[in-house]
């Protein structure tokens, strides 16, 4: 198979593509309240290592970092 370039596309560069059409659609991703509105974005900066254990315990929960951080301020939240 052949990109419209006329280049061989591989097993490597159909998974490249792949990934890239993944991460665009994971821009495009509805809001959490529903509808139209986009959801409000909350970001702060953490050591290397808080972001390498939570990038560790949302794999093992099938989860993303952000729902694991939205998930632990709601519960911190909730008190």
């Amino acid at each position: 198979m052949r990109d419209k370039k006329g280049r061989r596309i591989t097993e490597d560069r159909a998974v490249e593509l792949a990934e890239e059409v993944l991460r665009k659609a994971a821009r495009w991703r509805s809001s959490l309240a529903g509808g139209p509105t986009h959801s409000p974005q909350v970001s702060f900066r953490a050591s290397a290592e808080l972001r390498a254990q939570a990038e560790e315990r949302a794999k093992r929960e099938g989860k993303t970092v952000s729902q694991l951080a939205r998930e632990a301020l709601e519960r911190l939240l909730a008190c």
